[in-house]
């Protein structure tokens, strides 16, 4: 963080043709958090997002196709970056990130205790649960990367997350765009190049719009996709923070 008492914080929300719920997440967001920087990062929308986020004000990076989650936030730490702030908060523009557990998450990055939070959906808060393969996907998961970072983590996969000074230069450069890769190989090359990573627990939302993706064969191939993307994170060479060596 910056010596400043008041850090400068960036919610960056990718988001891929959601114009029918955006109005109601940004309102949301200022409601909460009326000091923070806003991004939206249309990820080539095929709808109204784009402006839709310019109608409420925000700043918007829109991407000319479809990149998925990873190019979408890889886009936002860059404008992060160059805008000089402090922390980066991932949200999402479906609704189903409650903007008012940003604090939380944004609590151990301001007392130096952590560089990247994760809010996890299985940590004592909240009913949300998973069932069948993606269960599985998700336990696998945890106890890899729990390892990894030498600390409990629950929910890997989980996109709402916060990042520092440290993980915003990290990630400007270095954050894959794979599928699954913006949540599983982040948290790997995180811990890799020393970041400390953390969890609080957090409720999440139904979406607000939209059809969420569930159902067995779904499932399924979330767990197939969900442990290739844990061996590419780790058969790839280990990246490094500015100024330091490779491990």
């Amino acid at each position: 963080m910056s010596d400043s008492s008041d850090p400068r914080v960036l919610v960056v929300l990718p988001a891929w043709n959601e114009a029918a719920s955006l109005t109601g997440v940004l309102a949301e967001v200022r409601a909460h958090l009326p000091r923070v920087g806003i991004l939206v990062v249309d990820d080539g929308s095929r709808d109204a997002t784009a402006d839709v986020a310019r109608a409420a004000g925000v700043d918007v990076l829109q991407l000319p196709f479809n990149l998925g989650v990873g190019g979408a936030m890889r886009a936002g730490f860059r404008f992060a970056r160059a805008e000089g702030y402090d922390a980066v908060v991932q949200v999402d523009a479906d609704g189903q990130h409650d903007p008012a557990d940003v604090p939380r998450l944004l609590a151990p990055l301001l007392a130096g205790e952590a560089d990247v939070v994760l809010g996890a959906r299985f940590a004592g808060v909240g009913a949300y649960s998973a069932r069948g393969p993606r269960r599985w996907a998700m336990g696998l998961l945890s106890v890899v990367l729990s390892r990894i970072a030498r600390t409990r983590l629950t929910d890997t996969t989980s996109g709402f997350r916060a990042s520092n000074r440290r993980a915003i230069e990290l990630f400007a450069r270095e954050y894959p765009a794979e599928y699954l890769g913006d949540t599983v190989e982040s948290l790997v090359i995180a811990c890799r190049a020393r970041l400390r990573v953390t969890q609080i627990g957090v409720e999440m939302r139904q979406r607000s719009a939209g059809v969420p993706s569930h159902g067995p064969f779904k499932a399924a191939v979330f767990l197939g996709r969900a442990v290739l993307a844990l061996v590419v994170a780790l058969s790839r060479p280990m990246v490094r923070t500015s100024g330091e060596a490779t491990a």
